[in-house]
């Protein structure tokens, strides 16, 4: 019996028609003759309340409900979640679906309404989009079953504290899985990069497609065949490739919903892949007061599992990064010449000043990369028109901060450092398309 109670709902519907019954008891006090009639409805009520109820509940369950979640969500890319609904009953039923959602998203009010024919099946699909990695936990399904009187509902519920963990950008991933050794990267917004001269091992003779160098045409071969053919190079492999990934305060920075520690930990995870792909080696490690995370350059198979894991957990600290702690440790542990992809963030030029030494000296023994980001909040000030004292203040400070971006790229330069500076959302390519250019120019 208790069962019963914590299954039998009320719908609005049935407070309606009470109300109704109400109105009229209240006009029979002036007009009698409606009197009898507001009893004759009260009755009608009670006896279709009855009926709704013996419907519902007269046997076991007749609708079942399942959440089909991805194995694992992907940090800052919109997740498919799909509901499947059952109607077990000999009547088309009005079915009021309420998904508790994990609290990071903040949704309170999360429900879908459908109506499902007798002994059929339904499903409907909606998006999460998560901004931290980490555990998410679903609570309840809540299915609320009315039949066609609609007076009362009957509620199931399933699939009740769901895990699901929050891992980088795998889908991010997946797109640009095969992105290195496509001949039309433009379509991704990937550079034509340039070779210089052919330093590499010859490999084979392929036919001609577009995008290919037209000085690689191997002309006996095509007068042989009677189409065009190239001389395939071989990039030199095995390179080692690390990502430096500051996780201090400067990364705590939020854009778009995410922080920048977490628009890099995606652009590493699809840059690993990337560079494994190309038959390098690839490896990772953290710092702020610290090195942590420490993963050597390998291109075995379980490296790509090695670096999601450890990029899962990664945390900011909130402390100031301590560069010559970095400097100590790169010099110490990664002794045979290496890509260092380092991301960080500075915004102005006397915070490069201060970590500029060590900056020198991993350069010295190592190519490397400074990623760093532009402020995107900053170009909406930039190009927002002023017509106020307050706004061409406020403008003018933007452009200033956005012009020591623009001298900060010059001053590494200056040192033989090269960099990255990029929009967050555009973190993922341009980072690839740097590792792309350094390996087609050779100079690793």
């Amino acid at each position: 019996m208790p069962a019963f109670y914590k299954q039998l709902y009320i719908n609005n519907f049935f407070f309606y028609c009470i109300m109704g019954i109400i109105a009229l008891f209240i006009v029979s006090f002036f007009l009698p003759m409606f009197y009898n009639a507001a009893w004759y409805l009260l009755v009608l009520l009670v006896a279709f309340t009855t009926i709704d109820i013996l419907l519902l509940f007269a046997s076991g369950k007749k609708v079942t409900a399942s959440r089909l979640t991805p194995e694992k969500l992907s940090n800052g890319d919109d997740n498919s979640i799909t509901i499947h609904l059952q109607n077990y009953y000999t009547f088309p039923v009005l079915i009021k679906a309420i998904d508790e959602v994990p609290y990071q998203f903040q949704q309170r009010h999360f429900e879908v309404s459908r109506k499902i024919k007798t002994q059929t099946k339904d499903s409907y699909q909606y998006f999460l989009r998560p901004t931290e990695r980490g555990e998410y936990t679903f609570g309840k399904l809540n299915i609320y079953v009315s039949s066609p009187l609609r007076l009362i509902s009957r509620r199931f519920i399933y699939e009740e504290n769901q895990m699901v963990p929050t891992y980088p950008s795998y889908i991010q991933l997946k797109k640009y899985d095969l992105m290195a050794f496509s001949n039309n990267l433009f379509q991704y917004g990937l550079k034509k990069i340039r070779r210089i001269g052919h330093t590499m091992e010859f490999e084979q003779i392929k036919e001609y497609v577009q995008g290919d160098d037209i000085r690689t045409i191997n002309w006996k071969a095509t007068a042989k065949r009677n189409q065009l053919m190239v001389n395939q190079f071989q990039d030199e492999k095995s390179q080692n490739v690390y990502m430096l990934i500051d996780k201090g305060r400067v990364m705590k920075m939020p854009f778009n919903g995410l922080s920048l520690l977490d628009y890099a930990i995606n652009a590493t995870l699809v840059l690993s892949n990337v560079i494994l792909k190309k038959h390098d080696k690839a490896g990772m490690l953290t710092f702020s007061k610290k090195v942590e995370n420490i993963i050597a350059a390998e291109k075995r198979q379980s490296q790509m599992q090695q670096i999601m894991e450890n990029l899962y957990n990664i945390k900011t600290d909130f402390f100031e990064s301590d560069f010559s702690r970095l400097y100590v440790d790169v010099k110490k542990n990664i002794n045979q010449r290496s890509l260092l992809m380092l991301y960080t963030n500075f915004e102005t030029l006397d915070g490069l000043h201060r970590q500029l030494p060590y900056l020198k000296g991993m350069a010295k023994n190592h190519l490397l990369v400074v990623v760093f980001f532009n402020n995107t909040e900053l170009n909406e000030l930039i190009h927002k028109k002023a017509t106020t004292v307050q706004e061409i203040y406020d403008k003018t400070i933007a452009e200033k901060f956005a012009f020591e971006k623009r001298l900060i790229v010059n001053e590494l330069k200056k040192y033989g450092i090269y960099s990255v500076l990029t929009e967050p959302e555009q973190l993922t390519l341009d980072t690839i398309n740097k590792y792309l250019e350094i390996k087609a120019r050779g100079i690793l």
